[in-house]
This record gives C-alpha cells, sequence and structure tokens, in this order.
C-alpha cells in the first residue's frame, strides 16, 4: 500500500508539517526556536546529512519494528485545541509510546486515558518546591489516595493513570535563555493552563509559567537520584545525558536508561549535535544500559542512523491535530522501513 495515499497533499514530511503549522500558528507562539542564536537548534538537523547510509542487499528485514515515540514537549495546545489529548490519540492508535511533559495543557490523567495499552512515560523536573515533583510523580504512578487528597477538586485525578517510568530532565538547573521567545514578546494564552503542577496561583488564578517558576540548580547525583528512588517504584531513566562520563554516571547508579538529548537546542547553545553526543554515549553504554534519542528527527532515515549509531529508540517532537499526527508517523515509520531493507 502507498501509504502516501493516505496523506494531505500539502503535508508528506515533518518539514511540510513545520511550515504549513507556521501559516497557522502565530509567530509569537512559535515554538520552533530555542536559546541564545540557535546554533544546535540547527546543527540538531543538520547533523542527520553528515551521515550517509551504506547500504547492503539479499538480507531478511520482514517484520521490522519502528522504535519510535513522542518526545515530551510544553502545552501542545499551543498547536491545536485538542492539545494532548490528540497527541495520545494518535499515539494509541499507533500503539507508540508517548512521553508527556510536566508542562503540559492537559492533565496527565486525562491523557492517559486516551491510549490503548501503548506506553505512557512521565518526564518531570527538579523544582526548588520538591512537593511539586513529588506530586507529579505520585499522579503518574496512580497513587489514587495522595492525588485525591491533595487535588480533590480535579475529578479527572479520579482516574488512575499508571504511567509506565520517569524521564528526568537533568539539563535543567536553570532555564536557557531564549532569545527568539523574548524578540516575539511570547507569552502563554489564556487558555493554556497546566493542570499537572500544584504551585501556588498567581494573581486571576493562573498557574505560573515555565519562565516564573524555580528549578533546583543544587542537583546531585547521590541525593537527588536518592530522593527519586524513595517517591516511585517506576523505572527511572535520565533525560539530557550528553558524554560518556555521565553514561557511566548513570550505569554507576544503576540508573534504567538514559535519554541522549540536548533539549532540543533549548537549553545551552553551542553544544554538538544530539547525533554526534549519541556515538560517544553508545560506545560507553552499548549493552550495559538502555539508550534513547531525542533531537532533530525529520525523516525515516534520521531514525535508522541514531538506531545505526547505537541508539535503542527515538523520540520525535509532534503535535497538532491527532489524524495529521496519525498520518505523519505512519509516513515516518514507512520511510524506517524502506531503510531497514536496505539497511547496511
Amino acid at each position: 500500500m502507498n501509504r502516501h495515499n493516505l496523506l494531505d497533499p500539502r503535508i508528506l514530511t515533518i518539514a511540510d508539517l513545520v511550515e504549513e503549522g507556521a501559516k497557522r500558528v502565530p509567530q509569537i507562539y512559535n515554538g520552533d526556536g530555542g536559546a541564545e542564536e540557535m546554533t544546535t537548534v540547527r546543527d540538531n538537523v543538520e547533523a542527520f546529512d553528515r551521515y550517509k547510509l551504506r547500504p547492503r542487499i539479499l538480507r531478511d528485514v520482514d517484520g521490522t519494528d519502528g522504535p519510535l515515540g513522542f518526545a515530551p514537549a510544553a502545552a501542545h495546545k499551543l498547536a491545536h485545541p485538542d492539545g494532548e489529548l490528540a497527541t495520545s490519540r494518535a499515539a494509541a492508535t499507533n500503539n507508540i509510546p508517548m512521553a508527556l511533559s510536566s508542562w503540559s495543557s492537559e492533565s496527565l490523567e486525562d491523557v492517559a486515558a486516551q491510549g490503548s495499552g501503548n506506553p505512557y512515560i512521565m518526564q518531570v523536573t527538579f523544582f526548588k518546591d520538591l512537593s511539586v515533583t513529588q506530586m507529579i510523580i505520585k499522579r503518574a504512578e496512580g497513587d489514587f489516595l495522595l492525588a485525591h487528597l491533595v487535588y480533590c477538586e480535579l475529578t479527572a485525578c479520579l482516574l488512575v493513570a499508571g504511567y509506565k517510568a520517569i524521564f528526568v530532565s537533568v539539563d535543567l538547573p536553570v532555564l536557557g535563555r531564549r532569545l527568539n521567545e523574548a524578540r516575539n514578546d511570547f507569552t502563554f494564552p489564556r487558555h493554556v493552563q497546566f493542570p499537572n503542577l500544584n504551585f501556588p496561583k498567581s494573581e486571576g488564578g493562573r498557574t505560573p509559567s515555565p519562565e516564573e517558576v524555580d528549578y533546583d540548580p543544587t542537583i546531585i547525583w547521590d541525593r537527588n537520584l536518592a530522593w527519586l528512588r524513595a517517591q516511585t517504584k517506576m523505572e527511572i531513566w535520565l533525560k539530557g545525558v550528553y558524554t560518556a562520563e555521565d553514561v557511566e554516571m548513570a550505569i554507576h547508579h544503576k540508573l534504567d536508561g538514559v535519554i541522549i538529548s540536548n533539549h532540543g537546542g533549548r537549553q545551552l547553545d553551542g553544544v554538538p549535535a544530539t547525533l554526534d553526543a549519541l556515538r560517544e554515549c553508545a560506545a560507553a553504554g552499548r549493552g550495559r544500559i538502555p539508550i534513547a534519542f531525542d533531537g532533530g528527527i525529520r525523516r525515516g532515515s534520521d531514525i535508522f542512523k541514531a538506531i545505526a549509531l547505537g541508539a535503542d529508540f527515538c523520540f520525535g517532537f509532534l503535535f497538532g491535530d491527532w489524524r495529521t499526527m496519525e498520518k505523519l508517523v505512519l509516513t515516518l515509520l514507512s520511510s524506517f522501513s524502506s531503510k531497514v531493507s536496505n539497511k547496511p
């Protein structure tokens, strides 16, 4: 079957989606930016073109898996009124994992309720107020009593979330300096709320935005990982690992996995592309710890290259109308399968 027949002829690739989305989403809400001069944002994408494929023939490639999931990203309602609910439906339809941001614009319970047995992962951050981080973890794990006691006013919390793992963002001791957002006078519109966070409400009853809260700049391996393990029985993966030395530290601390990520270039500008960092990290961790990857994925060949360079799994950043996302996931996986069919 030609899966392209399923698609809007204007949107056949992720690049098409970005271009079409830019026409519909006001510049002030454009999330396709990054830190400082956005050098790393560009390099994340361009790095894939530096690696070429070396195909082999007469190989059995029947029944290949598509190692792709949705990466956590804040406030999907900036792109579509259904927000993370639409993303979750697309993940469920394609039976792929979805990682949800703490800064999602839909509750973690409602997002998981859209699923159909596909895995859900909760992204968390070390806030200075650790009770906020703790509550997200308890709700994700399905601690009904604690969630109900603290969030009794939210009927959504009567649902048991049952997430499988947490992704702990460790590249966020402070928020990145995002100059493009300042130039665009970026602000979250009133319809975008953050129901997973129990920060004190600001005037007008709004949850503070990411720029208005305090992250913990004192996080360290021993203390913070011990605290995490005391909170949950879920798998703990570190998101934002970037060097062989930190892969070794993750193995030493018996983490369940690492995600090679530079926050999409939105935190520290000037670091290498994640694909380049992956080579170093995979060499250190191969066979010793699961390695996932995100950053710059636009094509099925990008997924293939990341897997060939040592990733066990890839997470892509995508949100919008769920039918469009469903079709694009099919396109990515179809493109990936075509590369596997000519695998090196």
